[in-house]
């Protein structure tokens, strides 16, 4: 790893490499004039406007085929993350823009009542978290996830909610009004239990620790919580997977599932620049099993595989998840939300 890519505190990747939409790509190169400190970097937040907030996809993979994003770019800085490539649409790089130049969208809750308003819409289940996480750090000041749950609490829609951070506390007298119709439900990522590799990985995410705590307090408040191990990575938390689901299955998770790694277009480059920087003398190792697990390659898209990965090394991480969650079959009920009470309010109501 050249020199040039630094570790700027509270951020996880360590360079910002060219979007592959870029007209020019550069190359980094040591001339011997940079040095070990760098300035720190602060967050960036710019508005948009969309006309639409309801994404919609066909995946056979996924349990649900409508997401919103109330935010572009993350900053939790999840160095493995696959929505990263995702920024190169907006001229910026996937690498240090994708966590610290980010969007908002703050007609988003007005575009959903909107759509869901309209004569066509059929109900189906809205999953938030998909490309990047409702609850990173700056939810706290724009509250537009919160504003998106009150439409839901209104139209009576199911929504389906992945996140990695213990501000969803923050929603819980929602969320429980929610949960009363069976209409929520919350997976808590949870890649390792190991803080100081998680500082590394996702630095402004929460703690393990600090999930594991709000899985009990949603558990305990009669909101829905499972755990989505995620992902699963060879060599640096693959060795903690019994660990994780033994601490998730006693923190109340009513289900346990899990991803493996796959590293799509710039978060490849992105991830082992991470690895040599963190991690040197397991760089090669982690990746080559990455590969043995992806066809060769280190992403492999087609469904059926791009969640498990395949051949030996997958397989065992698959058999060994299997075993360890049998151990715990009151944790594994499957959760159906409710589609038949959604309704659309009357436009009366707009009055009060």
């Amino acid at each position: 790893m050249s020199e040039h890519n630094k570790r700027h505190k509270g951020r996880g990747s360590v360079n910002n490499i060219d979007g592959r939409f870029n007209e020019f790509q550069r190359t980094e190169v040591d001339d011997g004039w940079f040095h070990s400190e760098v300035s720190p970097l602060s967050t960036e937040v710019s508005e948009e406007t969309p006309r639409k907030i309801i994404s919609r996809n066909q995946s056979p993979d996924l349990p649900f085929q409508q997401t919103i994003n109330p935010y572009r770019g993350c900053e939790h800085g999840c160095i493995y993350c696959y929505a990263r490539p995702t920024h190169a649409y907006l001229g910026l790089s996937p690498g240090l823009d994708f966590e610290t130049k980010l969007t908002v969208k703050p007609n988003a809750a007005d575009l959903l009542r909107h759509e869901l308003m309209a004569k066509n819409y059929q109900c189906s289940i809205l999953s938030l978290g998909a490309n990047t996480d409702p609850y990173q750090p700056i939810e706290r000041d724009h509250k537009i996830t919160r504003q998106i749950f009150k439409v839901m609490l209104e139209f009576s829609h199911p929504v389906n909610i992945v996140t990695k951070s213990s501000m969803i506390e923050r929603d819980i007298d929602i969320l429980k009004q929610l949960a009363e119709k069976q209409l929520v439900h919350v997976q808590l990522s949870i890649t390792t239990l190991d803080k100081t590799l998680a500082r590394k990985l996702e630095p402004r995410a929460s703690s393990p620790q600090r999930r594991l705590q709000t899985i009990s307090t949603l558990k305990g408040n009669g909101i829905p919580v499972s755990v989505l191990i995620a992902p699963v990575i060879p060599v640096l938390t693959d060795t903690e997977l019994e660990a994780i689901i033994d601490a998730s299955a006693k923190a109340g998770a009513s289900n346990i599932d899990y991803i493996f790694v796959r590293l799509p277009r710039e978060v490849s480059p992105l991830f082992n620049d991470w690895l040599h920087s963190h991690y040197p003398d397991k760089a090669e190792h982690v990746m080559n099993r990455i590969k043995d697990s992806r066809n060769g390659k280190t992403n492999d898209p087609r469904f059926g595989f791009r969640l498990e990965g395949q051949g030996f090394y997958a397989d065992m991480i698959k058999k060994r998840f299997n075993v360890a969650v049998k151990k715990y079959p009151k944790n594994q009920s499957s959760l159906v939300l409710r589609t038949d009470l959604f309704h659309k309010p009357s436009k009366q109501m707009d009055l009060f």
